[in-house]
C-alpha cells in the first residue's frame, strides 16, 4: 500500500512540476498548515488492498528505473500491468476534479489558483502515509522553496525587466529626439546653401556689372584726360604768345621814352633809397602799433560797455536783495508751514479724540414733530443757531407750553432776598402773555423809565422802576400778576435779545449803563449812515458803508469793520445794499444780524479790555483804588475822568464822596463786577470833551430800532 502511495506521489508532484514550468511568474503562496481540518474523511484502514481490487477503471503505472526489481530491469519491453484503482484513490482524484471545477479560471493568476487544491490532495495524501511522511513533506518543502526563490527571482528581474525597458524607451525617444534634430539642421543647412548659393550668384553677377561700369568709367576719364591736357598745352602756346607779345610792347615803350627824354640814374638811386628807408621806418611803426595797441578798444565802446555793466551791476544787486529776502521769507513760511503742520497733526489727534470720546451730536430735525408748527415752525427757528442756542430754544419752546399751562404761581415770600418785584405772599396769577405783549410792554418801559429818570435828573433802580410801573398802571392788587407773568417769560426767552437784556439788568447781571451804551452805539451808527447816503436813497455802498463803519467805531479793527459788513450782506465789492432795514425789530423783539454782531463784539472788547486790565495789575490778589485807578490810566491813556471814576464806583460798589482809598476787593470780584459795568476802551479827545457812558441824552431816549 505504501508502494502504491509513492507511486501516486511521484506522479502528482510531476504533474505539478510541469504546469509550474509553464508559468512565467507565480505569487509565493504561504504553506498549508499540516493541522489543517480535512474535508475529506478518509484513513487507511478505509483503503482498499491494490491490485486484488479491480473495479472498472484501469491506470497504467510508470515506475523509475530504481523502482524496479532487478529481475525486470533486463526487460526491454515492460509489461503494462492493468489494475484497478483503489477507492482512496478515487476519492483523492474525485475530490480533486471537483476542486478543479469549482475553480473560476477566467480571473489572473489561474495557475495559482490550481496549484492550491493539488497541494490539498497532496497533504491528505502525506497524512495517511505515515512512513514516508517526513520524506514527502521535505520534498514537498523543497519544491515550495525553489518556486519561492525562482518567484523572488522572477520578481527582481521584472523590475530589471521594467527598467531595461524604460531605458530603452527614453533610448529610442532620443535617438528619435536627434534624428529628428539632426533631420532640422540639415533641412536648415540645405535651405543656407541654397540661400548662400543664390547670394553667389548675385555676387557674380554684381561684379559683371561693376567690371563693365569700371571699364566704361576708365574709358570716359582717359578720353577727359586727353581733352583737358590738349587744353591745357594749348592754353600754354597761348600764354607764352601773350607774354612775347607783352614783353615787345614793353621794349618798345621803353625804347620811346629813352628816345623822348633821359631820367637821372643817380636822382632815381637816392629817391630809391630814400623810400626803402620810410618803407622801413613805416614798417617799424606799424609793428610797434600792433604790439602795444594790439589789445586796445576804442573809447566810445569802452564807456557803452562800462554803461552796460553799470547797469547789469545794479540790476544784479537788485535782484541780490530780491533773492535775499525771498529767501527769509521762504525760510519764514517754511517755519510757519511746520507750525502750522503741528498744529493741524495735535487739532486732528484732538479731533479724533473728541470724535471717540464726546456725545454724538443730536439730531435736531427730530424736533420738528415735537415743536408746535412742524418743521416749518423749527427751520425758522434753528436758522443759524449753534447747538446751545438750539438747547435754548428747545427749552424756551417747551417751557413755554408749560408756563401757558400754569394758571398761578406761588409768591416767593417778603424776605431781603427776594427782589422788591417778586415779594409777595400767596398765589399770584398768571397773564399768559405772548412773546409779542412782553416785548410790547418792555419797550414801554423803558420809556417810561427813561423819562422819569430825565425828569428826577438821576438814573432809578430798574428793579424798583418795574414795580412802580405796573403798580401806577394796574394798581398794587395787580402789580405782582404782571410783575411775576413778565418775569418767568424773559427768564424763559434767553434767546431774545430783548428779553435776555431786559432779564440779566433786571436780575443785576449787567448794569443799567450797558443798554444805554449799546443804544448810543446804534444811533451814532445810524447817524452816521445817514450822514453817508448824501442822496438820501436808503442805500450805500460798501466802500461807503465802510467809512461809515469807521467813522462811527474809529478803535475797531479791519477785521471787526470786515464782520460788521459781512454781517450788513455784502458780499462784492460792487454791491450796494438798504442800510435803514438793518435796524428793524420784529414785534416779537428779533432783531437783525449786524445788530447782533454789534452787541457781540461790544462783549468781546470789554473781555480783552479786562484782560489787559488784569496782566495790568499783574499778580495783586488784592487791589486798592489807587491801583485799579494806574491801571486804567495805563491801559487806556485817554480815559476821562468822571468815566473813572464811574468804572471805581462799579469795582467797589460805592460813589466816589464813599470811596475809602484803604479798601480792597479781591481780584476776582473785581473782574466780575466789571464785567456787569458798560466798560469801553475810550478815543483820545482834545479839549474839555468827556466821553460819559454813564450820561443819558435826549436821544437816547428814543432807540434806533424800528
Amino acid at each position: 500500500m505504501e508502494h502504491h502511495a509513492s507511486t501516486f506521489s511521484g506522479v502528482s508532484f510531476r504533474q505539478s512540476s510541469l504546469n509550474l514550468e509553464s508559468e512565467q511568474s507565480l505569487p509565493v503562496l504561504k504553506k498549508p498548515s499540516w493541522n489543517k481540518k480535512k474535508s475529506l474523511n478518509l484513513s487507511s484502514s478505509q483503503l482498499s488492498t491494490w491490485p486484488a481490487y479491480t473495479p472498472g477503471q484501469v491506470i497504467l503505472q510508470n515506475r523509475k528505473p530504481c523502482a524496479l526489481p532487478e529481475w525486470q530491469r533486463t526487460i526491454k519491453d515492460p509489461v503494462s500491468l492493468s489494475v484497478a484503482k483503489p477507492r482512496y484513490l478515487e476519492d483523492l482524484e474525485s475530490y480533486l476534479r471537483k476542486e478543479l471545477q469549482a475553480l473560476d479560471l477566467t480571473k489572473g493568476k489561474v495557475q495559482e489558483l490550481k496549484l492550491q487544491p493539488y497541494r490539498e490532495v497532496f497533504e491528505f495524501f502525506m497524512e495517511e502515509f505515515t512512513t514516508y511522511k517526513p520524506l514527502l513533506a521535505s520534498i514537498k518543502n523543497e519544491y515550495d522553496l525553489t518556486i519561492a526563490h525562482l518567484q523572488q527571482k522572477i520578481h527582481s528581474l521584472e523590475s530589471v525587466n521594467a527598467v531595461l525597458v524604460t531605458a530603452s524607451d527614453q533610448c529610442t525617444q532620443q535617438i528619435l529626439a536627434f534624428q529628428e534634430q539632426e533631420k532640422n539642421e540639415m533641412t536648415k543647412l540645405k535651405k543656407e546653401r541654397l540661400y548662400l548659393l543664390d547670394l553667389i550668384d548675385k555676387m557674380k553677377e554684381d561684379k559683371c556689372s561693376l567690371e563693365t561700369q569700371v571699364a566704361k568709367m576708365r574709358k570716359t576719364v582717359a578720353e577727359e584726360y586727353l581733352r583737358y591736357l590738349n587744353e591745357c598745352d594749348a592754353r600754354k602756346l597761348l600764354l607764352i604768345d601773350l607774354n612775347e607779345m607783352y614783353h615787345l610792347k614793353e621794349e618798345m615803350k621803353l625804347t620811346n621814352v629813352q628816345e623822348h627824354k633821359e631820367e637821372d640814374t643817380v636822382k632815381l638811386t637816392l629817391a630809391l633809397k630814400m623810400a626803402r628807408q620810410d618803407l622801413t621806418k613805416a614798417q617799424v611803426e606799424l609793428n610797434t602799433m600792433k604790439a602795444n595797441y594790439g589789445d586796445v578798444v576804442p573809447r566810445r565802446e569802452y564807456e557803452l560797455q562800462e554803461e552796460k555793466y553799470n547797469n547789469l551791476a545794479e540790476k544784479m544787486a537788485v535782484l541780490q536783495k530780491d533773492f535775499s529776502d525771498l529767501q527769509e521769507e521762504y525760510d519764514t513760511m517754511l517755519e510757519v508751514h511746520k507750525q502750522v503742520s503741528e498744529e493741524r497733526d495735535q487739532f486732528y489727534n484732538d479731533l479724533i479724540n473728541v470724535q471717540r470720546t464726546s456725545t454724538p451730536r443730536p439730531q435736531w430735525d427730530k424736533c420738528a414733530d415735537v415743536i408746535a408748527g412742524g418743521a416749518e415752525r423749527w427751520s425758522v427757528l434753528s436758522e443759524g443757531k449753534t447747538s446751545d442756542q438750539l438747547v435754548d430754544v428747545l427749552l424756551e419752546d417747551l417751557g413755554a407750553g408749560l408756563l401757558r399751562e400754569k394758571e398761578t404761581f406761588v409768591g416767593k415770600g417778603r424776605s431781603e432776598k427776594v427782589p422788591i418785584y417778586l415779594r409777595c405772599d400767596g398765589l399770584v396769577r398768571n397773564k399768559k402773555l405772548t412773546k409779542k405783549e412782553v416785548v410790547a410792554i418792555l419797550k414801554e418801559i423803558w420809556r417810561e423809565k427813561l423819562s422819569s429818570d430825565q425828569q428826577k435828573g438821576k438814573r432809578s433802580s430798574l428793579q424798583e422802576f418795574f414795580l412802580t410801573f405796573f403798580q401806577r398802571k394796574y394798581g398794587d392788587a395787580l402789580a405782582f400778576d404782571w410783575t411775576y407773568s413778565i418775569y418767568e417769560t424773559i427768564k424763559l426767552y434767553r434767546s431774545n435779545e430783548t428779553m435776555s437784556l431786559f432779564y440779566h439788568i433786571l436780575i443785576g447781571a449787567l448794569d443799567e449803563a450797558v443798554y444805554h451804551a449799546l443804544l448810543q452805539q446804534l444811533g451814532t451808527l445810524l447817524k452816521e449812515l445817514t450822514a453817508a447816503d448824501t442822496a438820501n436813497t436808503g442805500q450805500l455802498t460798501r466802500e461807503e458803508f465802510s467809512l461809515a463803519l469807521k467813522s462811527a467805531f474809529p478803535l475797531k479793527t479791519e477785521e471787526e469793520i470786515q464782520e460788521l459788513l459781512e454781517a450788513a450782506g455784502y458780499k462784492t465789492e460792487y454791491d450796494t445794499i438798504m442800510y435803514k432795514p438793518l435796524f428793524f425789530e420784529d414785534e416779537e423783539g428779533k432783531i437783525q444780524l449786524l445788530v447782533i454782531k454789534l452787541r457781540n463784539q461790544y462783549v468781546t472788547e470789554k473781555q480783552v479790555y479786562l484782560c489787559d486790565l488784569q496782566a495790568e495789575l499783574g499778580n495783586l490778589m488784592e487791589v486798592r483804588p489807587d491801583d485799579l485807578r494806574t491801571a486804567f490810566c495805563t491801559i487806556d491813556p485817554g480815559l476821562a475822568e468822571q468815566t473813572l471814576d464811574y468804572y471805581i464806583g462799579c469795582a467797589f460798589l460805592v460813589p466816589k464822596e464813599q470811596l475809602d482809598p484803604t479798601a480792597s476787593i479781591p481780584i476776582d470780584i473785581l473782574m466780575q463786577r466789571l464785567m456787569t459795568a458798560d466798560l469801553r476802551r475810550q478815543v483820545v479827545v482834545s479839549g474839555d470833551a468827556k466821553c460819559l457812558p454813564s450820561s443819558t441824552t435826549a436821544e437816547e431816549a428814543e432807540s434806533p430800532l424800528i
